[in-house]
């Protein structure tokens, strides 16, 4: 089964949820998580965990032999991120952080000019994962510095995940409603939507959980995190109406920043606590999805 934490808005605290639920979970089924937030990955560093398993992720990149070259523009009109560019005496020239690895260059190219490379953009890890004996496995995807294409390395990191077995994948995926957050949701049989008691945070609600409507997740559960730092009646509202359930409260409290400062999720760290009290309540709905 493939599960989601999400939740639109960033700094919702859905790592803090994900790696929280990771832990429980783990107790009783074999589990994955999946860090596919590849932009600022931070599930280990809320584990402690040190990145194991490196696997670069690799492009196409296209390299031009210009002794063949006749000058068309075939790759720059192909081109449709203003990666091929053309300098006065008409040669092509690549910008690489704007190359997105598609081959249209490749293909459109009329003699054979343009030979294919490899671009290194990212990397994934593999990590075994033990907290006070709950054990599990953490995939992580890393964009590297400078890149500005994340989907090859959100599917890589989904794909090494996915090739794991395990009766439980729980995805963290990035912020916002982005192609790549849906990626890392594509089928999902359930998702939890993070979100927090403040005017963005039930805007980008309606949002992720119009994205969970589209992509047809048939469990949608909402959490919200910070409780207590405003009102949040209109969020019980958009998920009723969204076909979403809020299934619990997570107060704000100075326990939960302590388990980051940590490093330790707070379920292990203070079980007792009214924030684990709450992560269990959401464990429970996965494991009756399950």
């Amino acid at each position: 089964m493939i599960a989601a934490v999400t939740g639109g808005k960033g700094g919702t605290g859905k790592s803090f949820v994900a790696t929280n639920l990771a832990v429980l979970l783990a107790r009783s089924h074999s589990l994955v998580l999946a860090d596919l937030d590849v932009e600022a990955p931070n599930d280990h560093i809320l584990l402690s965990a040190e990145l194991e398993g490196e696997e670069a992720v690799k492009i196409m990149f296209p390299f031009i032999r210009y002794e063949k070259c006749i000058r068309c523009r075939a790759c720059v009109n192909v081109c449709d991120t203003g990666a091929m560019l053309a300098s006065k005496e008409g040669l092509p020239y690549v910008i690489p952080r704007l190359c997105s690895g598609c081959k249209s260059c490749l293909f459109a190219c009329p003699t054979e000019a343009i030979v294919a490379g490899e671009r290194v953009i990212g990397r994934t890890y593999v990590t075994p994962v033990s907290v006070n004996g709950s054990s599990f496995t953490l995939v992580t995807g890393v964009l590297k510095e400078g890149e500005e294409h994340t989907p090859p390395v959100v599917l890589a990191a989904r794909r090494r995940a996915l090739s794991l077995d395990a009766e439980l994948h729980l995805v963290d995926t990035a912020a916002g409603t982005s192609n790549t957050v849906s990626t890392a949701m594509y089928g999902a049989k359930a998702a939890v939507a993070v979100t927090e008691p403040t005017p963005l945070g039930l805007h980008d609600l309606k949002l992720i959980l119009h994205v969970l409507k589209e992509l047809e997740v048939p469990r949608r559960y909402v959490v919200i995190n910070r409780a207590g730092i405003g009102p949040a009646e209109k969020h019980y509202r958009v998920a009723e109406e969204m076909g979403a359930k809020v299934v619990v409260e997570i107060p704000y409290s100075r326990e939960v920043v302590e388990s980051y400062v940590k490093g330790i999720p707070i379920v292990a760290s203070n079980p007792a606590s009214e924030a684990s009290e709450a992560l269990r309540t959401v464990a429970e709905a996965l494991e009756e999805a399950m």
